[in-house]
C-alpha cells in the first residue's frame, strides 16, 4: 500500500510541475516579460538621432520613447543593440520584447512581426558628394549606391534600374565609402543623413526625396498583449506632448 501510494504522490507531483512549466511558459510567451519587471529593446545604435551612443549610454529619440513607454507600463528599460538586420530575428525568438530603431513599417516585415501605431514620419533620401553629376532620383540608374543592410532603402534600391548596391552594417560606414570615392550615393533616412552631412564636409543631400515612411515597434506576432500595451503608452505621450517634447529635443525645424 505504501509502495502504490509512494507511486501515486510521484504521478501527482510529476503532473503538478508539468502544469507549472506550462503556465511560466504561456505567461514568458506573452513577451512581456512582466514577472521580470524588464521591457526589452533590440535596437542598432548607429542611427543619430533616433539611436547611438553618448559615452557607453545609447541616447536618441527611440531610447527616450521606448524609456517612456516602460515608464507608462511600469517596467525597467533594458537596450541591446544589434545589428539592424538581426533586430526582425530577434523579436520574433524572443530575445526581444521589441525593436525600435527607426523601422519603416513594411508588407516584407509583417509578414514576421506586428507593428505597433506609428510614433514618427521620416523619409529616404539621398546623399552625394558636392560635385556628383547625381542631381535627381532618376539620375542613380547604372551607378553604385550604398545602403545600411535590411534598411527599407536597401529594400527599396533595388527596383533603381541597373543599379549596383554595396551593403553596410551600418550607416557611417557607407557615408566614409561615399567620401573615399568608393561608391556614387547612400540612401539612408533623412535625420541621419542630416547628422552625417554636418560632421563631414563635402557631401551633401538632394532635395528629391527618396521615398516616405511611418517608423513604428516591431513586436512578435503572438504577443498582441504588447501590442495593445504599447499602443496605449503611444496615446497617452501623444495627448500629453512627452512624444514631441521627445523629438523636439533632437530634431529642429530648418
Amino acid at each position: 500500500m505504501k509502495k502504490n501510494l509512494s507511486r501515486v504522490v510521484s504521478v501527482l507531483l510529476l503532473v503538478a510541475m508539468s502544469a507549472m512549466l506550462v503556465v511560466g511558459c504561456g505567461s514568458k510567451k506573452s513577451g512581456m516579460t512582466v514577472e521580470e519587471g524588464k521591457l526589452i529593446m533590440g535596437t542598432n545604435a548607429a542611427f543619430p538621432p533616433y539611436e547611438y551612443y553618448e559615452g557607453d549610454t545609447i541616447v536618441g529619440i527611440d531610447a527616450e520613447i521606448a524609456q517612456a513607454i516602460a515608464d507608462e507600463l511600469g517596467l525597467e528599460l533594458v537596450i541591446e543593440d544589434m545589428e539592424f538586420d538581426g533586430i526582425i530575428g530577434a523579436v520574433t525568438a524572443g530575445k526581444v520584447d521589441m525593436g525600435l530603431a527607426g523601422m519603416t513599417v513594411t508588407e516584407d516585415r509583417l509578414e514576421n512581426v506586428n507593428f505597433s501605431d506609428t510614433y514618427a514620419h521620416a523619409s529616404q533620401v539621398v546623399i552625394v558628394t558636392n560635385d556628383s553629376e547625381i542631381a535627381t532620383v532618376d539620375d542613380l540608374a547604372n551607378k553604385t549606391v550604398g545602403v545600411q543592410l535590411g534598411t527599407t532603402g536597401d529594400i527599396y534600391a533595388e527596383d533603381i534600374e541597373g543599379v549596383t548596391l554595396e551593403r553596410y552594417n551600418k550607416g557611417f560606414e557607407a557615408v566614409q565609402s561615399l567620401l573615399t570615392g568608393k561608391i556614387d550615393a547612400v540612401i539612408i533616412d533623412e535625420q541621419p543623413a542630416k547628422a552625417f552631412v554636418s560632421q563631414n564636409e563635402g557631401i551633401k543631400i538632394l532635395e528629391e526625396k527618396f521615398t516616405d515612411e511611418d517608423y513604428a515597434a516591431a513586436i512578435a506576432k503572438d504577443n498582441t498583449e504588447l501590442v495593445e500595451a504599447v499602443n496605449k503608452a503611444l496615446a497617452n505621450l501623444k495627448s500629453s506632448g512627452k512624444l514631441d517634447e521627445i523629438v523636439a529635443k533632437y530634431i529642429t525645424e530648418d
